[in-house]
């Protein structure tokens, strides 16, 4: 794939007054790049975040790229060296970092756990709330330290955080000792970017506003028995507390033949279970022009796939239609769990959050999941302590848990990003009150959970065995098709099998069984 083949990315005439860096110094530019000294350090910036550019919405068209390939002289680049990815955030992150792996092993890297050890070290960014930005600037005060002991590290910033301007801005004043930064439309580039990092011992800046080409056929890394396998880009909802409109860009769906393809070649591989990506998956096909095909039309697709488990993740309720309950509920090798982000019980709040739906309508939407699939599990991901939120509209939230009895739910206090709408709202609800609703939320959270585990006490689960227990060796790990996690004994032998097992004990967050018979591949010795 050729470079000029894809959308240009010009930068702005000058970065020194967009990031108001008060001692930035223009060394040169030309109409790619705008080189800096920043503290005494070059920086080539090629491109970087806007905000107002990443909220619009164009109707240029997006072209799929299908001859993606390393070049020759870079293929050689990475030998002798190693590289360490540490990932924060969604799935979506975990995929791109597969991505990641597949291309720095394609140029002759090996993959290293310890940092010491490493050539190279990128951390892949997660931006959808403060706390794991502190994470990220907390590890980067870390990686300084060994930067100072070994000085041809190469240090880079990836991911969601680099689309932000404030955490660029912040990044390029105060830890310009990186070597590296780039957001989420151009992963494709980083061949390049580290040739560029490596020759020019400068840091190197390219961070695309708009979003890029769909890239087919990069390689991946992949480990274990599950697979993450993207669908789609982007977002075009703007929920005024998200900041993922801005970092992932607009909708952009994979074109089927491609999925399929995919899929079908993971089974051929033997992957046990794929799991189905996308910010809002339910809104997939919906940017197709020459073909009426959605997201049903896939899981339908994916239902002839010889792939014993097939999942996806997520989805927005005012998405999720009538074909495809009626598809889900043919059950086969699509797994019985929903995970389906409520946000709050509230009308009023989920108005303000511009999340188009009302509390009646997601009830509505979960009865009719349960009525068509009634052994599902449906899981969420709930906010309190949104701007303006009152009491009343908190017990709400609390009563729509109760009503449809969640058996899973990732809970937060609100996070205000900036350049949201929501962080220009009056955010005057205390912390204290936030948190004292945290944990009511998640007490009753937990007493759900558990009333739910109990209610499988004795009755026999499918469970695929991921591994060993992380507090047990002696104790295997996995997960029913409902995404229990299941405790049982057994030899290692059986990680990656599927197991028949009677659940025997309840916890809150996990169930006990024993196993009733042994893998079939085992019994067939």
């Amino acid at each position: 794939m050729k470079e000029s083949e894809l959308k240009p990315q010009k930068p702005e005439k000058d970065y020194s007054k967009y990031f108001d860096f008060s001692d930035a110094k223009v060394l040169s530019r030309d109409e790619n790049t705008t080189t800096y000294r920043i503290k005494g350090r070059i920086v080539n910036i090629n491109s970087a975040p806007d905000h107002k550019q990443e909220k619009k919405r164009g109707k240029e068209d997006i072209e799929v790229h299908y001859d993606f390939s390393i070049p020759e002289e870079l293929r050689t680049m990475g030998i002798g060296k190693r590289y360490l990815i540490q990932t924060y955030g969604c799935q979506m992150n975990e995929h791109d970092t597969e991505v990641m792996r597949g291309m720095f092993e394609q140029m002759g890297y090996v993959s290293t756990d310890d940092r010491k050890a490493a050539d190279v070290i990128l951390l892949n960014t997660c931006a959808i709330r403060e706390n794991a930005e502190d994470k990220v600037f907390g590890e980067l005060g870390h990686l300084k330290t060994l930067k100072t002991e070994k000085p041809d590290l190469l240090i880079g910033v990836c991911g969601c955080m680099s689309q932000e301007e404030s955490v660029v801005g912040r990044i390029l004043q105060k830890h310009a000792f990186i070597d590296l930064l780039f957001g989420t439309h151009n992963i494709h580039r980083l061949p390049h970017l580290l040739q560029s990092a490596y020759f020019s011992k400068e840091l190197v800046v390219e961070v695309w506003s708009k979003e890029g080409d769909i890239i087919e056929n990069l390689p991946k890394k992949r480990e274990g028995m599950r697979a993450w396998v993207n669908i789609m880009y982007g977002c075009d909802k703007f929920c005024t507390y998200c900041i993922v409109p801005y970092t992932r860009g607009k909708e952009r769906s994979r074109r089927p033949e491609d999925v399929i393809a995919e899929v079908r070649e993971l089974a051929r591989q033997g992957f046990k279970e794929v799991t189905l990506l996308g910010q809002n998956v339910n809104a997939y096909g919906k940017d197709f022009e020459d073909i009426q095909y959605r997201f049903g039309d896939l899981m339908a697709d994916m239902s002839k796939i010889d792939i014993p488990r097939v999942r996806f993740m997520t989805s927005h309720p005012r998405d999720f239609d009538d074909h495809l309950i009626e598809v889900l509920a043919t059950r086969g090798n699509l797994v019985e769990h929903i995970h389906l982000p409520v946000q709050s019980g509230s009308t009023e709040i989920l108005k303000r959050m511009s999340r188009k739906y009302t509390r009646e309508a997601f009830l509505t939407l979960s009865d009719k999941i349960k009525a068509a699939i009634p052994d599902v599990m449906l899981t969420s991901d709930i906010i309190v302590g949104f701007p303006g939120e009152t009491d009343e509209q908190f017990e709400d939230t609390l009563t729509l848990v109760k009503e449809v009895g969640f058996d899973f739910a990732y809970s937060f206090i609100y996070s205000p990003r900036e350049g949201t709408p929501a962080a220009g709202m009056e955010d005057n609800v205390p912390l204290e009150v936030k948190k004292a609703r945290l944990q009511r939320l998640n007490d009753l959270l937990a007493a759900n959970a558990r009333e739910k585990n109990e209610q499988l006490r004795g009755q026999i689960v499918e469970v695929l065995i991921e591994g060993e227990s992380k507090n047990n060796a002696s104790v295997l790990s996995g997960r029913t098709r409902t995404n229990k996690l299941v405790h049982l004994e057994g030899p290692k032998e059986w990680i990656g099998s599927f197991i028949q097992a009677r659940v025997t004990e309840a916890q809150t967050w996990y169930i006990k069984a024993e196993a009733l018979e042994k893998p079939a591949q085992e019994a067939a010795v």
